[in-house]
Formats: structure tokens, sequence, C-alpha cells
């Protein structure tokens, strides 16, 4: 049976005396800010820390998702097994953030579901930090994973992705799905935006802590309890419009582990359900994850003009090879050949970064006008109008 958060039984007592501390898987050892204190309950959790923890708290927040939200309901409660029992070893809480379609009903329908409304949103507040933070204070398990309502999960994913992140001492880890795309617009597009995004945040590098980069995916980020405690939880970025990365950024600076990675292995994601939502949703994004987005419009617009124009040049080029001075255009005409092949191998292995199809990755340059325009309208809306939408809110930038 579907259980409401205010039905969802007693809590356990506080705990008497000084509470155990857990340490952060990671947590670096030298001086600093991340150690300067230790966490209170209620900091974060508004309610005393029970005596047993469940091994996991799964939020989904969402807004409008009666489209996609059933697939990811049931790829979560299928985890359920005897050994990692729905209800017992885990909790599963559905955050309707003020949905105005059948999304809290779908939610409603799946037995073992906890379900709550977001709480008000306040100013200053994003929509979804305020979604999940409503969920997170209440959370039991020792991880909380935060995952959107348009991801699927395989088969085993939320027990592999704790042994994931204790092995490699992360209090904070986080997947890339595979990204399911349909349709020309979002196959020539969407493997332009990951190159990008491989190359501004190589996995390896978010995942060193030597390394300043950071970057995680709200899509799947999985944190350790006290570790999200010491991080301050979603109020310490409620006003950001990407809370993940910001979260990372959090993690490297006050050294809690962190792991992020390609993960198709065990998560996927339909990201937007049409080419509105996809155009809304990346100048949402694109001048926050690339602090040079103006200046990469132009190299993708130069990309385009080198990928379409040399062909033609070279061709004509070739043609005069008869007139008097022939040879001369003969050989500029095979110079922009090689000019062009090597623009094209250059594109290609940007592309091939993407992790998308092969298939995809050939249509990739035909969607270079899309990209070159929703980076600078991003960055116009960033830098200048100093607004964005989503999902019928505008949040100040």
């Amino acid at each position: 049976m579907t259980k409401d958060m205010d039905d969802a039984g007693e809590r356990e007592e506080p705990r008497k005396g000084k509470p155990d501390w857990k340490p952060v898987l990671g947590l670096s050892s030298e001086p600093g800010e991340a150690l300067q204190g230790q966490a209170r309950a209620g900091t974060v959790f508004d309610q005393p820390e029970p005596g047993f923890l469940m091994e996991l708290t799964v939020i989904v927040p969402a807004r409008n998702e009666e489209d996609c939200l059933a697939a990811c309901l049931q790829s979560l409660v299928a985890q359920s097994e005897e050994i990692f029992e729905l209800g017992r070893d885990w909790e599963l809480i559905g955050v309707d953030d003020e949905s105005t379609d059948r999304t809290g009903e779908i939610a409603r329908g799946f037995s073992g579901v906890i379900v709550m409304k977001s709480g008000k949103l306040e100013p200053g507040w994003t929509g979804k930090a305020n979604a999940v933070w409503t969920a997170a204070r209440k959370a039991r398990g020792k991880w909380i994973l935060f995952t959107d309502a348009d991801t699927i999960h395989e088969a085993g994913n939320l027990r592999r992705a704790m042994h994931e992140a204790t092995r490699s001492k992360a209090g904070m880890l986080s997947y890339s799905p595979r990204q399911i795309v349909t349709g020309f617009v979002q196959r020539s597009l969407m493997p332009l935006v990951f190159c990008e995004l491989a190359l501004a945040y190589p996995p390896a590098k978010v995942s060193d802590p030597n390394q300043r980069v950071a970057a995680a995916n709200g899509q799947f980020l999985l944190v350790e309890r006290e570790a999200y405690r010491r991080l301050g939880g979603h109020m310490a970025v409620k006003d950001k419009v990407l809370e993940d990365v910001e979260l990372a950024m959090l993690a490297k600076r006050r050294k809690v582990g962190l792991r992020f990675r390609y993960a198709d292995d065990a998560v996927s994601t339909r990201m937007y359900r049409s080419t509105g939502a996809m155009i809304e949703g990346w100048t949402k994004n694109l001048a926050l994850l690339f602090n040079n987005s103006l200046a990469l419009s132009v190299w993708r617009a130069l990309d385009f003009v080198l990928l379409f124009c040399l062909p033609f040049l070279a061709v004509e080029l070739w043609s005069a090879r008869f007139n008097a001075h022939g040879m001369e255009w003969l050989a500029g005409g095979w110079v922009l050949g090689l000019l062009w092949v090597r623009t094209l191998v250059r594109f290609y292995g940007r592309v091939a970064k993407s992790n998308f199809p092969f298939s995809d990755c050939v249509l990739a340059p035909l969607g270079l006008p899309l990209f070159v325009v929703l980076l600078y309208r991003s960055w116009f809306q960033h830098r200048i109008l100093k607004q964005v939408s989503w999902k019928g809110r505008t949040y100040a930038q």
C-alpha cells in the first residue's frame, strides 16, 4: 500500500547521550574547512537521529512528469528483494512538486512508495532544490540517492552503487546516464552537448581529489548521510539552477570523496520529450556548464563553416585546373581538401567522446547551427537578461 509521509509510522526514539558520529567517506585528514566542528542533529535532518538507520533513501522529485514517472518508479520498486526489501532496508520517496497533471496519482499507485508534497517554495529557492530538501530532511537512510523522474534504473543498480561508493571511499557518487534520444533534432544536437561536457568535466579529473574540476549529474547523485549533512544539504545550494554541480564543488572544496563516471550499465534517461523542452532546458544550463559559452558558440560556428564550406571551395579550385594557372589552383584545392579532412577528423574525434551511438555522432555536424544558437541564447539569458525559465518558473540569475 502506498504510504503518505505523515503516516509512515512512528519514528525511532532519539539516542541517549552523545551521538556516535559516522566518518565521511573520502574525508581528508588534513586541517581545513571540512574538519571544523561537528555537525549536529537537526542541522539537516529535522527529526532526531533514529537508533537504526536504513541502508538507503531514494528521493524522486517530480513536477508534471506523468509521461515518465511510472517507468522510473517501476525500475526502482523492482529492486526490492529479500535481502534488500523496500520499506525495511530502504525507502523510496516521491515528491510531488506542485504538479498539475497526474504525477501525484501515478506515484500513489505504487506499493511501498512514500508520497510527499513539496514544501512551500520560498523566495531564493529553486523548485527542485526545495522539493528534494523537503524529502531529505525526513530521510532515514545511511545513503541518500537523488534521482530524476525521467531515469530508468538497471536491476541491482542501487546496491551496486552503494558498494562502489564504499569501495572508492567516495562520500558522493554520481553517474552520467546513457542518454536516450529520439528524432533528428535531438540525435544531431545531444552528442554535441555531451562531447563538450566530457571535455570540460573529464570523469578521471572530477574523481581525482588533487584536481579542482568538479561535476555531478542530478539524474543520479548518491550521497552518504553524514557527507550530505556536512555539505549543508540542498539548503547550501538552494538558489542554484545547477544544484548538482554546485554540490559537487562543495564536496571537492570540503574534501569529501567525489566519484563521477559514465554509467550506461546502471541508469539511462530520456531528458527531453519535445524539442521545446530541450531548447528550454539547454538554455537554462549551457551558460552555467561552460563559462566560455559565448566563445564556444563562435568556435562551433567556425566548425560549421569549415565543415560545409571547405569542400565547395576545394571543388571550385579543382575545377579551375585547365586555366592559365591551373596547377596553382589545383594545389590550392588539395590544400583545402586536406584541411577539410583534418577538420572532419578533429570534429568526430571530439564527438566520439559523447558516448552516443555512431549513427547519432554522424548527424552531429547538422546540429551545429542549433548548438550555436543555444549557446548564445543561454549566454544572453544569464548574462544580459539575468533570468532563466524552467517548467513554468522563472529564476533570477
